[in-house]
């Protein structure tokens, strides 16, 4: 899939990259790999589908503040799977 959710930038520099993520029901990242380790803080509660490369997909339920963190090299595809848009804060540490 490719990406149809919108991806903002809000801050960069040597160190970190903070982008903002909105999606409407079924919209999509698209399929990527991160290159850092990240920290993603959900902005409103949501529902994702989370869609790694041998096509499995693990369903999660993000609650507004409620922050995760992964380390780099995770390859997959992140689907809004709820009825109603989805917004987190990615923050990429470099």
């Amino acid at each position: 899939m490719t990406t149809t959710a919108r991806a903002t930038v809000q801050h960069e520099d040597e160190r970190v990259r903070v982008t903002r993520w909105d999606f409407e029901p079924q919209e999509s990242t698209g399929r990527h790999v991160h290159e850092y380790d990240y920290v993603v803080v959900p902005v409103n509660d949501g529902q994702t589908g989370v869609v790694t490369p041998d096509g499995t997909v693990a369903s999660s339920h993000l609650r507004a503040g409620q922050s995760y963190a992964r380390p780099a090299g995770a390859e997959h595809e992140v689907v809004n799977t709820g009825t109603a848009p989805l917004t987190f804060i990615e923050i990429e540490l470099k």
